[in-house]
């Protein structure tokens, strides 16, 4: 899977991204998403992801990861699909800043913290959810189970 990272904050190391890369393949290895398939993870602060989570969930204030999957299908859209197109699965937007925060509020690292959000998005967009109880205890367990493996678990 090809992931195109970007830095609007200039403040990412390359250890972090090596990381989020690993446990992105390993979630898409685990979730069997087309080796051909493609994902973007953008860094932003709490003030570039409040503007974004205002725009387009109507919520005025900075939140820690927002998805936008490309893939989702709408009634009656038709499907267009070909082997020369790869898969381009959408979006995963992470506030570094609130990833920081959240680190320190639950007494773990920031590598933890990052890990967790870019999990937590990219299973976003393979269309899981945490709606009710059921999709959340399936949602985190995949989480875990994904962190578990790279050693960055509760």
């Amino acid at each position: 899977m090809e992931i195109d990272f970007h830095d609007n904050t200039n403040s990412v190391k390359e250890d972090h991204l090596k990381l989020i890369s690993g446990l992105l393949q390993l979630a898409a290895r685990k979730e069997n998403v087309n080796e051909d398939a493609e994902v973007s993870v953008t860094f932003v602060n709490n003030e570039e992801i409040q503007e974004i989570n205002r725009d387009y969930r109507k919520l005025d204030k900075p939140t820690d990861v927002i998805s936008f999957a490309l893939e989702e299908s709408v009634e009656g859209e038709i499907e267009i699909q070909s082997d020369d197109i790869p898969v381009v699965l959408g979006d995963i937007i992470i506030s570094v800043e609130k990833a920081k925060e959240q680190a320190i509020d639950y007494d773990h690292s920031f590598e933890r913290e990052l890990g967790f959000l870019a999990v937590h998005g990219f299973l976003h967009l393979l269309g899981y959810d945490h709606m009710t109880k059921e999709d959340e205890k399936e949602m985190f367990q995949k989480q875990e189970d994904i962190l578990g493996e790279f050693d960055l678990g509760r």
